[in-house]
């Protein structure tokens, strides 16, 4: 039986989250499927890559994980099949496997789209399910399209970590307006060396300390932690910190002149 994730920027109302799942099932009833998400904002692979590899570490070797963001960014020629510490990944051929992943994948597999067929995320989606189907049924992966191939690749947004501070960005915010951050409790702690520290962020917010859950601080007083992820989040305890600080995430930075990215420093003293 397969398990297969389904990541999509498809938006939880469009009824095609129920068709690629009806399709999915066509082809073979035995198929898993379990939704990470498909409310991923348009064209943020920033945010799609976060999501994606928060969950995926948490499922068994050899699942299937179909990533359905900006699938028609270029025209689609080819899928990528990839194979990486266990598990299987297809995607468009967009650069945001490379995001995920954050290295290079062990196997990577051109799936060559029919020509004369239209390009539709059904059409695509069909194209994965089969492949998901061949695999299970114990075809070889090196069978299955064309080895080798060149793919496209983009770096993942790294902070900037300095001798005194690391600058990070904000890369999501949560339901409950938690504001995550790209750094790791590892980053923080290799570059702290034992010494005290300061988040600043929003000019003149700060805190001084790393809190365990969100009750260590008052209720409706900020803190900061890091979450289930390992990720650097500010929060407010039973309080929304994005809206009360005005914090946001890439996806709402679209006016002229704004950033693409709101950042956050922590200054290491």
């Amino acid at each position: 039986m397969a398990l297969i994730t389904l990541t999509s920027d498809i938006g939880s109302p469009d009824y095609l989250v129920g068709a690629i799942k009806a399709q999915l099932l066509q082809l073979n009833s035995d198929f898993q499927l379990i939704d990470i998400s498909h409310n991923i904002p348009p064209f943020n692979y920033t945010q799609a890559a976060y999501v994606c590899r928060s969950a995926i570490r948490h499922f068994p070797p050899h699942t299937f994980h179909l990533i359905m963001v900006d699938l028609f960014g270029t025209k689609p020629d080819q899928l990528l099949l990839a194979f990486h510490q266990e598990h299987y990944f297809i995607c468009a051929d967009n650069g945001l496997l490379s995001m995920i992943l954050e290295e290079t994948p062990s196997v990577v597999m051109g799936i060559p789209l029919q020509d004369g067929k239209p390009r539709t995320t059904l059409q695509v989606t069909g194209v994965m399910g089969q492949v998901v189907d061949r695999l299970s049924k114990g075809e070889p992966i090196l069978s299955i399209g064309k080895p080798d191939i060149a793919f496209a690749e983009k770096k993942h947004l790294r902070p900037t970590i300095e001798q005194q501070y690391i600058e990070g960005q904000i890369i999501f915010i949560d339901g409950f307006e938690n504001v995550i951050v790209n750094i790791t409790r590892a980053q923080f702690e290799e570059n702290r060396k034992g010494r005290g520290f300061k988040i600043v962020f929003r000019g003149d917010e700060t805190i001084d300390q790393i809190s365990e859950s969100y009750a260590d601080v008052g209720e409706g007083e900020k803190l900061a932690l890091f979450n289930s992820a390992g990720y650097l989040e500010i929060a407010i305890n039973k309080g929304n910190a994005a809206g009360l600080f005005g914090l946001k995430g890439y996806a709402e930075q679209s006016r002229q002149g704004q950033l693409a990215y709101q950042t956050v420093r922590v200054y290491f003293q």
